[in-house]
C-alpha cells in the first residue's frame, strides 16, 4: 500500500513538473530573450575592443587580420610601457590608502553606532555622487596651494598626487564593503576579548580584523580596479612625466587610435576580471553566499 501511495505521488510530481515546463508562458519568455539582448547591449562594446585588439591593422578602425602584432607594440614602446607603470603603481597606492581610511571608518560605523553615523554616511554619499570634474577642479588648485604656497614638496610630485585623487572615491566604496560586512556580525567574540582583558588594539588586530578581512581585501581590490580608469582627475593633477594610462589614451584620440590602445585595454581588462574573481573566492571561502558576496561587493 505504502509503496503504492510513493509512486502516485512521484507520477504526480512528474506530470507537474512537465506542465511547468511546457506551459511557460509567452512573458516569461520574453523577458528571458529581453534580458539577453541587455546584456549584449552592455558588453557589446567590451567585446568589440577585445576582438580589435588582435588587428594586425595600422589603424584600430581599419581591421587587416587578427594576430598578436598590437601586443608585441606594448613592449616597443616606452610611451606605452610608462604609462601603464604609472597607472599600476598609481592604482596599488590609492588602493593602499583607501583600503586602510575606508576599514578604519566601516569599522567604527559598524561597532560604534550612534547619531553620527548618519551624518558620516551622508558625507560619504556626496564624496560617492560628486561630479569628477568637481574633485578634480577643486583638487588642482589645493595641490597647487600646498606645494607652492605651503613649500610641501610631496604634492608637487605627481606620483603623489595621482594617489590621492584616485583614493577618494575608492575610501567610500570600503566603508561601505567593511561596514556591510561588520553590520550583519555580532560583537560577541570581541566583547569575550574585552571580558577576558585584551587591550583594545590586540582586540582589533587578532578579533576585529580578520573578521573583516574578507571584506577589506574585497575593498583593496575594488579600489585598485576602480582608479585605473580614473580619467578625469588624472588629467587635471597629472604633472609632466607621469601620464597614466587613461590620460594616455585621451590624448592618442586626437592622432588616431592604433591597435596597442586596444591591446592595453585587454589587459587591463584581464586584470580587472582576475581581481573581481579572487574577491568572489575570498568571500565564497569565508563562507558566504552568491547573495551575500554581491551585497558584500556593492556595500549593500
Amino acid at each position: 500500500m505504502t509503496q503504492t501511495v510513493t509512486e502516485a505521488i512521484a507520477r504526480e510530481r512528474s506530470t507537474t513538473k512537465v506542465r511547468r515546463t511546457s506551459g511557460r508562458s509567452w512573458s516569461d519568455v520574453a523577458l528571458n530573450v529581453w534580458g539577453v539582448l541587455v546584456m549584449l547591449f552592455l558588453f557589446a562594446p567590451i567585446i568589440v575592443i577585445v576582438v580589435y585588439s588582435f588587428n594586425t591593422g595600422r589603424l584600430l578602425v581599419s581591421f587587416d587580420g587578427f594576430g598578436l602584432d598590437a601586443f608585441a607594440t606594448i613592449l616597443n614602446k616606452p610611451a606605452v610601457q610608462n604609462a601603464v607603470r604609472i597607472s599600476l603603481i598609481v592604482a596599488v597606492i590609492s588602493a593602499i590608502i583607501a583600503t586602510v581610511l575606508g576599514t578604519l571608518a566601516g569599522i567604527a560605523m559598524a561597532r560604534f553606532p550612534g547619531k553620527w553615523v548618519g551624518w558620516f554616511l551622508v558625507l560619504l554619499l556626496l564624496v560617492s555622487v560628486t561630479p569628477e570634474i568637481v574633485d578634480a577642479v577643486s583638487l588642482l588648485p589645493w595641490y597647487v596651494f600646498l606645494g607652492q604656497d605651503m613649500g610641501i614638496t610631496a604634492f608637487n610630485d605627481g606620483i603623489v598626487r595621482l594617489s590621492i585623487g584616485s583614493s577618494l572615491f575608492a575610501t567610500a566604496v570600503v566603508s561601505y564593503i567593511v561596514r556591510a560586512r561588520l553590520v550583519g556580525q555580532e560583537a560577541n567574540l570581541e566583547e569575550a576579548s574585552a571580558d577576558l582583558y585584551a587591550r583594545p588594539l590586540k582586540t582589533f588586530f587578532k578579533v576585529t580584523l580578520p573578521l573583516a578581512m574578507p571584506a577589506v581585501l574585497a575593498g583593496f581590490l575594488l579600489a585598485f580596479t576602480l582608479s585605473l580608469d580614473n580619467t578625469i582627475i588624472a588629467a587635471f593633477v597629472q604633472v609632466s612625466g607621469t601620464t597614466p594610462w587613461p590620460v594616455y589614451v585621451l590624448s592618442a584620440v586626437r592622432s588616431g587610435l592604433r591597435p596597442e590602445i586596444a591591446a592595453v585595454s585587454t589587459v587591463m581588462l584581464l586584470l580587472t576580471l582576475v581581481a573581481l574573481a579572487i574577491v568572489a573566492l575570498v568571500l565564497r571561502r569565508a563562507g558566504d553566499s552568491a547573495t551575500q558576496i554581491a551585497r558584500t561587493m556593492t556595500g549593500g
